[in-house]
């Protein structure tokens, strides 16, 4: 077997809790691994004006594998103040630090898979003819485009002369000419046809390999036409090598709207970064929240794969600590699988959904407990006693 080096970046708050609780069930599954810690967050934005030192990025490219915890990302003010006096006023900008890794390592690939699992309380139920309840089964999985679209990082308060001129060339920009240029900020949507193209290939790749029946692009085309209309017309020409998946097309308002009425009829998603980012978190919405949410970025050489949820920092310093690791195990899950070691991926996977369903190990966020020092008492087991669970039932 094949031992594995991988980059830990734990980051900031709970990511420091849960991302050491997913290494302790791969270590119990058996995974084969060299764990080399990493530098990365809000910590070193303050100290160093980076939250993405140079040490990180080069072993990435070193090992071209990584497990993300968590940032704290705070707006552009709060950042500069809370900056070391020391680099104050010398023109350094905050960049989330797993944004500036998707774009430096071209992880243009982002997938998020939504799975309910059985006896989850907060799978999502409707009703349905003569007032039954059901809860449909959810397995859907989310291609978002990584490095374009609104998170490319191309935008301006107060745009340059040359900026506001090419803008001036377009006749829609007409009633913004006389605003003045303090008060105008400008992020721009870039899409390119060949991101294009990756993004759906892999969506289409994916539902072949797993069995899935269809692919549906989910964006904006009739109001954002170039570009929401590029990835619409990309996902057609794609579609001619895939005859045997379905292809469908849904605007990202209809689809918030569809997926709290028929979740069930969706397999794989593939959309931009800002809509994949929305689909991704509604859909996670109806199989247990944030705490279920895991992900991975994957490009040609590097892959990263982190939970979806934030930084929680006000729960960072609770002892025991209260928050939900399944999201973080899961995303070990994707990295195993990733290395093409399935077997024990599926094994960890089954044991998460074992202790989901025995009901035995649940955390605040699953009882519906308000999050504090207080949830462990109101019967919410303990971070390290979900994984505990886990591990045991990998037997």
């Amino acid at each position: 077997m094949t031992r594995h080096t991988v980059v830990t970046m734990p980051g900031d708050g709970i990511g420091r809790i849960v991302l050491p609780e997913a290494i302790r069930v791969l270590d119990a599954a058996g995974f084969d691994a060299q764990y080399i810690p990493a530098d990365i967050g809000w910590d070193f934005w303050t100290s160093e004006g980076t939250a993405l030192p140079q040490r990180t990025i080069d072993l990435l490219a070193e090992h071209r594998l990584g497990l993300f915890g968590a940032i704290t990302s705070k707006p552009k003010r709060e950042g500069a103040a809370e900056l070391n006096p020391v680099l104050q006023g010398q023109g350094l900008t905050y960049r989330s630090p797993i944004v500036e890794l998707r774009q430096r390592f071209q992880l243009d690939v982002c997938i998020r898979p939504c799975r309910s699992f059985p006896g989850n309380p907060l799978n999502f139920v409707r009703r349905g003819p003569e007032d039954r309840i059901e809860e449909p089964e959810i397995d859907v999985v989310i291609f978002r485009q990584g490095t374009e679209g609104l998170y490319a990082g191309v935008e301006w308060t107060d745009p340059p002369d040359e900026v506001r001129k090419a803008l001036g060339g377009h006749p829609g920009f007409a009633r913004f000419a006389a605003e003045p240029g303090s008060d105008l900020a400008v992020t721009t949507r870039i899409f390119t046809r060949n991101a294009c193209r990756r993004i759906v290939r892999a969506a289409f790749q994916f539902a072949v390999d797993h069995g899935y029946a269809s692919v549906t692009v989910c964006e904006k085309p009739n109001m954002l036409r170039e570009t929401s209309g590029m990835m619409e017309e990309v996902a057609a020409e794609v579609h001619r090598e895939y005859p045997g998946i379905d292809l469908r097309s849904t605007n990202i308002d209809a689809q918030m709207m569809w997926l709290t009425k028929d979740p069930e009829r969706f397999d794989v998603v593939v959309s931009s970064n800002m809509f994949g980012d929305i689909v991704s978190d509604a859909f996670a919405g109806l199989v247990g929240g944030l705490g279920f949410a895991a992900s991975g970025n994957v490009g040609d050489d590097v892959a990263v794969f982190e939970p979806t949820h934030g930084s929680a920092p006000r729960y960072a310093d609770l002892d025991p600590s209260i928050v939900n690791p399944i999201a973080m195990i899961l995303s070990a899950v994707m990295l195993v699988r990733h290395v093409g070691d399935a077997d024990r991926a599926q094994r960890v996977e089954q044991a998460v959904a074992a202790v989901v369903a025995s009901g035995q190990a649940r955390s605040y966020d699953v009882l519906r407990l308000r999050g504090g020092p207080e949830a462990i008492a109101a019967g919410a087991t303990p971070t390290s006693g979900v994984t505990d669970a886990v591990i045991e039932a990998l037997g």
